[in-house]
């Protein structure tokens, strides 16, 4: 199976979490490939995830399966040369828009699963990954709440969460749906860029049941949980987020405990990877 995620350094409890779920749920040999790059904007600088992490996060995969492998991919130079400059300034930071560039990396395979770093796995996805792509270019769910805003067809809700993406590198090579996408982000200010970019120029996208991207609240099918900002009606109308790897605030606040076996092995491994960054 071929994993992708986008992050920088901050990222790399989410990332430890969410590959530590992955191992927990498949047997299935694991390449991931995490993409990274150093931003400056007029805000900030964002720099890269380093290589002492992504040799902790191989070391950790091939314990459980030496075949497995993690692969980080320096996209600095690319990003700068097509650069969404007209979303480097907007409330979600440019890594998010590096899933736009997979295309431009020969070696990522032709069928890959794209992960936030707040995603976390609690059921074996193998049926999900092995549905057949010939005829689409991206497979999603639905986004929770952009399903009520934007527009839909044929009776069917088809705004998709760019959060768990199965995509069809090779249709897409062929359909430039991501160089379509990084062309519109580089031209026009969009919120969350990315999702609006794929969402509004994918011709053959699949829109698939929700308990590949829970975006709300656990179910007992669920396989995929996204821990995005969500809508809380009491005791007053209000937005919560709460990230994985805020273990005292999933508890607290999201009262979830589903998890606890996978960031228990988090909080253990977390100072082992914060010590390789000294």
């Amino acid at each position: 199976m071929n994993i992708l995620y986008c992050g920088n350094e901050k990222m790399a409890d989410g990332l430890l979490i969410s590959i530590l779920s992955l191992l927990r749920n498949t047997k299935q040999t694991l390449n991931i490939y995490i993409m990274t790059a150093f931003i400056q904007t007029n805000e900030k600088n964002y720099y890269p995830l380093s290589e002492a992490t992504v040799n902790f996060l191989d070391s950790e995969v091939k314990q459980a399966n030496p075949a497995n492998s993690v692969t980080r991919l320096d996209l600095t130079e690319l990003f700068e040369q097509q650069a969404p400059t007209a979303n480097m300034e907007t409330v979600f930071t440019p890594y998010c828009m590096l899933r736009l560039f997979a295309d431009l990396c020969p070696s990522l395979p032709d069928k890959i699963l794209y992960l936030d770093t707040d995603v976390i796995c609690r059921k074996d996805f193998k049926a999900f990954y092995d549905q057949d792509l010939t005829e689409h270019e991206v497979v999603g769910v639905a986004d929770y709440y952009g399903k009520w805003v934007f527009k839909h067809k044929k009776g069917h809700f088809s705004y998709m969460n760019s959060g768990v993406l199965l995509m069809n590198l090779a249709l897409i090579k062929q359909t430039q749906l991501l160089r379509r996408c990084r062309d519109l982000c580089r031209t026009k200010k969009m919120f969350m860029p990315d999702q609006t970019a794929i969402n509004k120029l994918a011709v053959t996208k699949k829109i698939v049941p929700r308990r590949y991207n829970e975006q709300r609240r656990l179910h007992r099918n669920t396989v995929f949980q996204h821990f995005t900002t969500s809508f809380r009606l009491f005791p007053w109308i209000h937005t919560l987020t709460v990230k994985p790897w805020d273990v005292e605030a999933v508890h607290d606040k999201l009262k979830l405990y589903e998890y606890d076996d996978v960031l228990s092995e988090y909080q253990d491994l977390k100072p082992q990877m914060e010590a390789l960054k000294s």
